[in-house]
Formats: structure tokens, C-alpha cells, sequence
């Protein structure tokens, strides 16, 4: 299959924001008595949108609060940690200038909402390498369900085996694999028998630049 298009996630792809995530799970429950930490992020709420992960520590601690509420909460933080610190994930530039000289159009999907894709592409600058931002907070079904990685597909005026997708998480990889694309997980757990259904499994970013060298 010829790579015509790629499709990347943003948290963990783009931004090394899953520690900023979890910090501001772990902070704004600890204000209503819950304590998590961040293996529990880890384990219960990587790469769910927001709205589902509110309510899967709403359950789990039996909390009276609104979803709705706990959720602006955790995003209104982890906006604030992305602006104030966030970086982006080693190798990312080197691999999307490589596809901009390649003519190889991208697109994001993403289980973030709108604004916090506006925090992340303001403080690193992604604007001009994603025309195309697809969420999953605008999707009826979240990840694992393919919507938002369908979407971003049409958007693109691709076809799933012209495309190539990159995640680091269990419920996005199962999303991509879903929509029927090949699925590179970049991780260092990559050897984790969870992403055993991923096409490559790598630890960074340059690893897959060095793959798509060969290819494209």
C-alpha cells in the first residue's frame, strides 16, 4: 500500500501532554476528595475524550458533581499546563517537514476538544502543517469507534488504504484498526502486548521518519 496521506492523534503524538493530562486529572479530583495517580490515567482514561473520562472518575469515586462540570475543570487546567509547558514530542518536526517536501498532505483526529487543540497548535506552531483538525468531542461515538478517523478520511478526499495513521494509545489504535488503515503505534511501552493489532510498533518518532524514508 502507498502512503498518500497520514493522520496523526495529537496528545502523545504531537504534544507530550499525557503527563499535563494526568496532572490535572490527578488535581482537580483531588479537590473532591479523589485520589488518583497517574498510572490510573494511564490505565482508566488515556485517549478518551474528556466528557468520558469525567464520568469514568465521576463512577469509580461516586462523586456528586455534574459531568459537564468536572470536565470544564480538567480542561480549563490542562489548557493552562499546555500554554504554561508543554513540548513537542521529540522527532515530530523532522517527521512533518519530511511529508510537507513529500507533498503528503496530514490531518489530525484527535480525542481533544476545540480549544484544547487551539492551546496545543498556538504554543508549538502546528497550524501550518494541519489544515484538516478533526475531534472526537464532535463526533457522536468517541474513540475506540472510528468517527473522528472516518472524518478526518473524507476530509482529506482520501480512502482508508491511502492513509496512514499514528497514535500512542490502546483506545486510539483500536479506533485506527477500526477504520480498516495501517497503524503505526509510537510508544515506549511499544512492546506492550496491548498494541500487538498495530502494523509497526515504535518508541519514537524517528523511528517511524526512518520508515516513511524508505517508503515514500
Amino acid at each position: 500500500m502507498t502512503i498518500k496521506y497520514v493522520i496523526f492523534d495529537m496528545d502523545g503524538v504531537l504534544v507530550d501532554s499525557e503527563p499535563l493530562w494526568a496532572e490535572s486529572q490527578i488535581e482537580t479530583l483531588a479537590q473532591y476528595g479523589a485520589v488518583i495517580t497517574e498510572p490510573d490515567c494511564e490505565k482508566y482514561t488515556r485517549g478518551l475524550r474528556v466528557d468520558e473520562l469525567a464520568v469514568v472518575w465521576i463512577k469509580k469515586f461516586h462523586l456528586n458533581i455534574e459531568p459537564t462540570l468536572l470536565r470544564d475543570e480538567i480542561v480549563e487546567l490542562v489548557c493552562r499546563k499546555i500554554a504554561e509547558k508543554a513540548v513537542p514530542m521529540d522527532g515530530i518536526y523532522p517527521l512533518l517537514d519530511f511529508l510537507k517536501t513529500k507533498k503528503i498532505p496530514t490531518a489530525l483526529a484527535t480525542s481533544s476538544n476545540r480549544k484544547v487543540i487551539k492551546t496545543v497548535f498556538d504554543k508549538l506552531k502546528l497550524w501550518d502543517y494541519f489544515p484538516i483538525q478533526c475531534s472526537a468531542a464532535e463526533e457522536e461515538l468517541a474513540k475506540p469507534h472510528p468517527a473522528v478517523y472516518l472524518s478526518a478520511i473524507k476530509a482529506l478526499g482520501a480512502t482508508p488504504a491511502d492513509c496512514l495513521i499514528i497514535e500512542d494509545s490502546v483506545t486510539g489504535l483500536i479506533a485506527a484498526k477500526a477504520a480498516n488503515v495501517r497503524t503505526f503505534i509510537v510508544n515506549p511501552k511499544f512492546a506492550d502486548e496491548r498494541f500487538a493489532i498495530a502494523d509497526e510498533r515504535l518508541p519514537n518518532l524517528h523511528e517511524v521518519l526512518n520508515i516513511l524514508r524508505q517508503e515514500l
